[in-house]
């Protein structure tokens, strides 16, 4: 643990901790961000009404549409000439997000990556290689200062090129990769296809993945393949980046750092704020943040929170893996699916490869849903009858499992388009 004193507080010194902070950081966002002022003032609320952390639901949320809308600089508190970093979110889901960094976000940014890095069992000890993009995207900074500030030795290899991202895994003695869980599927894919006789080093022991929502049949797949113990890792280029939270060594659920982010669960149709334990849409206000705080900024990303006593001994709320955001969440014949939930079903049949999409279409008034599904060499090369036979087999499980009917088109191997960064799953036809 790399910060014992705040990532095992006990509840009252973190509220009290959070209250203060709080205190600070709305203060700070009024005083010094037009924005906020107006958004604020509109809503009758003056940030010395913040007298409990229940307050906080007396302002109203942030969403990533108003923050599109001050693009650029429009979300800045600080002046320009104290910002020394812009990065921007990769506008998966519309236009970017800008967010700006001053020096002390900086190193708050890389105390948070290098919590996390510490959270799956690295230390100084380690060789990470950084897979994740580099540039406006937060993946690949974010993680190497992270591991420049645990002190390990950092790769800055960036994505894609992944032949020599294989070579130097073994030739540098890799024992850490960070990268998303979608790429590192697709060197798996990449060694057995195009290097028959590469076998990934033992000196490779762990991995921290994330950008884009997994699941635990993905995780085996990755651990199998490359012989890894494989952790989830979660932020938002909104909020600050990576390191907003992190798996630890049980991984059963991931830690948030609640003394740098106050989080709430909200219903995403009505905004009311959830019961701990509810699954609803995740909203983070930033605590300690100077060029672009957060105040309940709406993630849509759909997930759940708790407490519950931890063997690392860890007491910071747990957030379980995200299942989908609310604006991804495919609403087919009445019935509301995520693309998460196709995957888990789809890595539950034996022969297919964990590559997949969900092609959405509206013949007149009904939709349609093709799922597109890589198998293996050797299930794609067999007799008609037993391709026809597994297309049912996951047809059947989508109906009794997801409640929807689908087509299921079984693909050759490399034929779905592979990604370095995050995986594109669904293209809905309907929004064309």
């Amino acid at each position: 643990m790399l910060s014992p004193d705040r990532e095992s507080m006990n509840l009252g010194a973190l509220r009290e901790l959070q209250l203060e902070r709080l205190r600070w950081s709305v203060g700070h966002a009024y005083e010094h961000n037009a924005f906020y002022r107006a958004k604020f003032d509109q809503a009758g609320f003056r940030p010395d009404q913040l007298q409990s952390l229940d307050d906080l639901r007396r302002i109203p949320f942030l969403t990533k549409q108003e923050m599109r809308s001050q693009a650029p600089y429009g979300m800045f508190a600080v002046p320009m000439r104290e910002v020394v970093r812009v990065h921007a979110s990769s506008g998966t889901t519309g236009n970017a997000t800008v967010a700006g960094y001053t020096r002390g976000d900086i190193e708050l940014w890389a105390t948070l990556m290098a919590r996390t890095i510490a959270s799956a069992g690295g230390s100084a000890d380690d060789i990470l290689q950084v897979a994740y993009g580099y540039g406006l995207f937060t993946g690949g900074l974010g993680a190497h200062y992270g591991g420049e500030k645990i002190g390990a030795t950092v790769i800055p290899i960036s994505g894609g090129n992944t032949e020599r991202q294989l070579k130097l895994i073994s030739e540098f003695g890799t024992t850490m990769l960070a990268c998303t869980p979608s790429y590192a599927i697709n060197m798996a894919d990449y060694a057995a296809r195009h290097l028959p006789d590469y076998r990934f080093p033992q000196a490779l022991r762990r991995g921290i993945f994330g950008a884009e929502p997994w699941t635990e049949a993905m995780r085996g797949e990755i651990e199998t393949r490359m012989g890894i113990d494989a952790y989830d890792i979660y932020g938002l280029s909104e909020v600050i980046g990576p390191g907003v939270a992190c798996e630890c060594s049980e991984k059963r659920g991931l830690h948030v750092f609640e003394d740098m982010f106050l989080v709430e669960v909200i219903d995403p149709e009505s905004g009311e704020v959830l019961p701990e334990g509810s699954q609803g849409e995740i909203v983070y206000t930033s605590l300690t943040k100077e060029c672009c705080p957060v105040v309940r900024y709406r993630s849509r990303d759909i997930t759940r929170l708790y407490r519950e006593g931890c063997a690392c001994g860890r007491t910071l709320i747990k957030m379980d893996k995200v299942y989908g955001r609310s604006d991804d969440m495919l609403i087919i014949r009445g019935v509301n699916v995520f693309p998460s939930q196709v995957e888990a079903v789809i890595m539950q049949v034996e022969g297919v490869e964990p590559h997949y999409e969900i092609v959405v279409d509206r013949h007149g008034a009904m939709d349609d849903v093709e799922v597109r599904v890589e198998v293996s060499e050797a299930i794609f090369s067999d007799e008609l009858k037993v391709m026809n036979a597994l297309a049912e087999q996951i047809a059947g499980r989508m109906r009794s499992t997801l409640g929807i009917s689908a087509k299921i088109t079984l693909v050759e191997p490399s034929s779905i388009e592979r990604s370095t960064g995050k995986a594109v799953r669904v293209i809905d036809r309907r929004k064309r």
